[in-house]
């Protein structure tokens, strides 16, 4: 905790009135009123972000999926559950800021339709259906604007070739790619490494280390990034 207000106190607040919306957690996407799909996410990352920038000063807004974390001091904080309330959340949202941080495991594909009654258990194979969810990240890369947007790819192999692809067919200004299948990376654990590419081609390779240490340097590339990504208009960040 001594760490923490210690950092909080040394930081400057570079990203001051700047307006940010983030997206945390994973999605639920409900089978029956008692089963979901679902992924491991914890929303450890997406918070650690919201905070961060709200210690340097941003304007926060956190649409969140359901997790077990405490709400971060100086944010607005949005729960939703499916991957459609989230859509919603940030289609109302998205117009006013200029950075968006997609950092929620929003559930690709949920079922056709949700049983209104519990599924009970039979002798025979049950087949659900799946249907893709709306592609939150996509729309808002069509739509961009001058807002920075920056997402993130969790993967199992290929890191950074599949972190260039989603960069380039999602029109992203800096996409977050780590590793899910290693000690300490990932869902549900306290620590995370990211590697940060952004569209200009830079690289920066952010070491394992707590959360929030990395969140920050998330928005140290962020920052650097904004002046060039609104260069056409004299910059996003004045």
């Amino acid at each position: 905790i001594v760490d923490a207000v210690v950092q909080a106190l040394s930081l400057k607040p570079d990203l001051a009135g700047l307006p940010v919306l983030i997206t945390a957690g994973p999605t639920r996407e409900r089978i029956d009123p008692v089963r979901y799909l679902s992924n491991f996410s914890s929303g450890k990352m997406g918070y650690s972000l919201a905070a961060a920038a709200a210690e340097r000063g941003a304007r926060v807004t956190l649409v969140s999926g359901p997790v077990d974390q405490p709400e971060p001091p100086g944010v607005d904080l949005v729960r939703v559950e499916s991957a459609a309330e989230m859509a919603d959340a940030v289609w109302r949202r998205a117009a006013g800021v200029q950075v968006v941080v997609m950092a929620a495991a929003v559930a690709d594909y949920r079922p056709a339709e949700s049983a209104p009654s519990k599924l009970k258990r039979g002798s025979h194979d049950l087949v659900i259906r799946l249907v893709p969810n709306p592609d939150i990240i996509g729309q808002l890369g069509r739509d961009k604007g001058e807002r920075l947007l920056v997402g993130f790819a969790a993967e199992t192999d290929d890191l950074v070739v599949n972190a260039r692809a989603k960069l380039a067919a999602k029109n992203l200004d800096l996409i977050c790619a780590n590793w899910v299948d290693r000690a300490g990376h990932g869902f549900g654990a306290d620590t995370n490494a990211l590697t940060l590419i952004d569209r200009l081609g830079g690289v920066v390779e952010v070491p394992l280390q707590d959360k929030r240490a990395v969140a920050h340097a998330v928005w140290d590339r962020v920052r650097a990034l904004l002046p060039a990504v609104g260069a056409g208009s004299g910059g996003l960040l004045r």
